[in-house]
């Protein structure tokens, strides 16, 4: 992989040194076909994250690693009469990819599950506002990443760590390295005992044959079926009765993600989690009990199923949505250097390109700003007709919306580029209290107001979502010399393979509420809890949420207050984002998240050489096989049921 000129050094040595797309096949059918597979799989599986914990998984290294073994194995067995895509096409699969596994799977899990839980009848939305939704969304996100991509990667040479680490890997497999080539196989690993885990975790009465299976082993071997809970009942009782989700989940999944994200947001959500159960829960409890029979009075800790089960998140949700909304705006105003660069670095996608060879040679390569700005017309036009034949939307406050998935876009993108982290979940706040402002509640009404809400936010949020994710892969691109018109055609294949698998997926995946009820849905329930306080929603609620509110949002202001001014303890401070996480997941999640990092922690100690090697492969491997065996298990029993009603 040659390097690379540095900023504002100029097109000409990257045209004479790195540029090979003229040479090598790139945007050929079976890059895209293949592409397009692994990235429907794993846009099935970010759906199950999203539902799970929130968080999306990569696409573009483990795409990469997955297609490379696959036709290295396709090779093998062919006797070499089959060949191994060339590492441009991998290029152009791994574009593809990411388009269709991330694009389209993070907008339906947050934005729709979020619509079922505000709808008071918990009705789906129409598939032809999903499908439309995914679509125009994810082609916007296409089409802003075609100036963004001039400004960013061209000219200042932002590194998108992501983009880079996947041209590393690129490099170091179609260079036979040994190290890359064990990496490839532990992911491969893996990924194979994260399907089995999948499918002994899942419920005995979801499919006949496997419950036949699990009674079979139970009564000639031993138990292979382990419960989704463990104990059943959780570790303790409050009044005699469990509470939700206190208990250990054997999956691997969430596992992996603690392995990824490091002991400090790990042990920070486990903290919270703890107190939230243990401490807070029963003493909240206690003061609803001594109230019970003040009239008009609401519990802190309501009993759901039936009076059967405490439901503490109910009453935590908001006090962590709090920390989290309130460290996101924070970090964001701190970073405002980075918001500025995204402004100004935006007037060097558009300004003209000089009159000499490499200016003319590199116009020629590139997709021409105006392709973008004529696209973004009907494109545009659809998002606004959208939200207002949907969802009664002003066409002018839809417009406006379109327009802030631009800002959003540019500072997302930004952002992205330079630390791999996207500010999104700050970004989704500024543009819900923007709709709120738009369309306020004494204008729509509270309902009305609230499904606008979410909406909008939806819209400008998975646009620039999307921006920043595909920059990563035309940054990989970049490095390896891979011509950028046949990547952008590999980004508009992939959102059609995304959009053809997400859309019935997610029918499949949450049939109706009582489906949703199974996840957590953090990502969806914090921009619930975000509309209804910002239509007045906090009103109806118990006293003790807004104190929990209050002090939430004095928490997430001055943890990253204290790590801009105290750097060398920073790091020694709990994790905002830990501490408002683990008060919107069950306390099984911060559990798991806190036995995946101390894996990591203790294998970085004992092998450090084999856990810069392997941890990473190993933990992706873990959460994509089991993300998508658990979805596709899913889907697959809501379709037999169709099919015997």
């Amino acid at each position: 992989m040659a390097a690379p000129p540095v900023a504002g050094s100029g097109d000409a040595h990257w045209l004479a040194h790195v540029y090979r797309g003229d040479d090598a096949p790139q945007l050929t059918v079976r890059a895209v076909l293949t592409g397009g597979l692994i990235g429907m799989l794993m846009s099935i599986g970010n759906l199950y994250n999203y539902l799970k914990v929130g968080i999306g998984f990569g696409v573009a290294v483990t795409s990469c690693v997955l297609s490379y073994v696959l036709w290295s194995l396709l090779r093998s067995l062919s006797g070499r009469r089959v060949g191994q895509l060339s590492i441009l096409e991998n290029n152009c699969m791994q574009t593809t990819a990411s388009a269709a596994g991330y694009a389209t799977g993070s907008s339906l899990a947050v934005t729709f599950a979020a619509m079922l839980i505000l709808d008071p009848q918990h009705r789906h939305q129409p598939w032809s506002v999903v499908a439309i939704f995914a679509l125009a969304t994810s082609l916007t996100g296409v089409l802003l990443a075609i100036p963004l991509k001039r400004a960013f990667i061209n000219e200042e040479r932002l590194p998108f760590p992501t983009g880079t680490a996947a041209a590393a890997t690129l490099t170091s497999l179609y260079g036979r390295s040994a190290a890359a080539l064990k990496s490839a196989y532990a992911l491969l690993a893996a990924l194979f005992v994260a399907i089995g885990s999948g499918v002994l975790t899942t419920a005995e009465d979801q499919f006949a044959a496997l419950g036949r299976f699990f009674a079979w082993m139970r009564a000639n071997l031993f138990d292979v079926n382990f419960s989704h809970q463990m104990p059943a009942q959780g570790y303790a009782l409050l009044d005699g009765k469990p509470l939700v989700g206190f208990g250990f989940d054997p999956g691997l999944t969430v596992i992996g993600f603690g392995m990824i994200v490091g002991p400090r947001i790990a042990f920070s959500m486990l903290a919270s989690s703890l107190a939230l159960y243990v401490v807070i829960a029963p003493w909240l409890h206690g003061i609803d009990l001594g109230h019970a029979a003040i009239a008009g009075f609401v519990p802190s800790i309501p009993l759901v199923g039936g009076g059967t089960r405490f439901h503490p998140l109910r009453w935590s949700l908001w006090g962590g949505a709090a920390i989290l909304v309130a460290a996101s705006l924070t970090s964001l105003a701190l970073q405002w250097r980075t918001v500025a660069r995204a402004f100004r670095g935006l007037g060097k996608a558009t300004r003209p390109g000089g009159g000499n060879a490499d200016d003319r040679r590199m116009a020629a390569l590139e997709v021409p700003v105006s392709w973008m700005l004529l696209a973004m017309v009907p494109v545009g036009l659809l998002m606004v007709a959208l939200q207002v034949i949907a969802f009664e939307v002003a066409w002018w406050a839809g417009v406006l919306v379109v327009l802030m998935s631009f800002a959003v876009g540019l500072v997302i993108a930004r952002a992205q580029g330079e630390t791999d982290v996207a500010p999104s979940g700050a970004m989704g706040k500024l543009v819900q209290f923007a709709t709120a402002l738009i369309s306020p509640a004494a204008l729509a009404g509270p309902q009305a107001a609230m499904m606008q809400n979410v909406f909008s936010a939806g819209v400008a949020t998975n646009s620039a979502g999307v921006a920043g994710e595909l920059l990563s892969d035309l940054k990989t691109g970049y490095l390896l010399g891979a011509h950028p018109r046949k990547q952008f055609a590999a980004q508009l294949y992939g959102v059609g393979f995304g959009t053809l698998v997400a859309v019935p997926s997610w029918y499949l995946l949450v049939p109706d509420m009582a489906a949703l009820e199974q996840y957590p849905a953090p990502a969806s329930q914090l921009w619930v809890a975000t509309a209804k306080a910002l239509v007045g929603g906090l009103a109806a609620l118990p006293q003790s949420i807004v104190y929990a509110v209050l002090i939430g949002a004095l928490v997430g202001v001055l943890l990253p207050l204290l790590e801009r001014q105290l750097p060398r303890v920073g790091r020694y401070l709990p994790s905002a984002t830990g501490l408002g996480l683990g008060w919107v997941v069950p306390f099984s999640v911060p559990l798991s998240f806190a036995i995946g990092a101390t894996l990591a922690w203790l294998w970085s100690r004992a092998y450090p050489d084999g856990s810069r090697q392997y941890c990473l492969p190993v933990a992706s491997g873990l959460v994509a096989g089991e993300a998508m065996t658990k979805a596709a298990l899913a889907m697959l029993a809501t379709a037999l049921g169709l099919l015997a009603t």
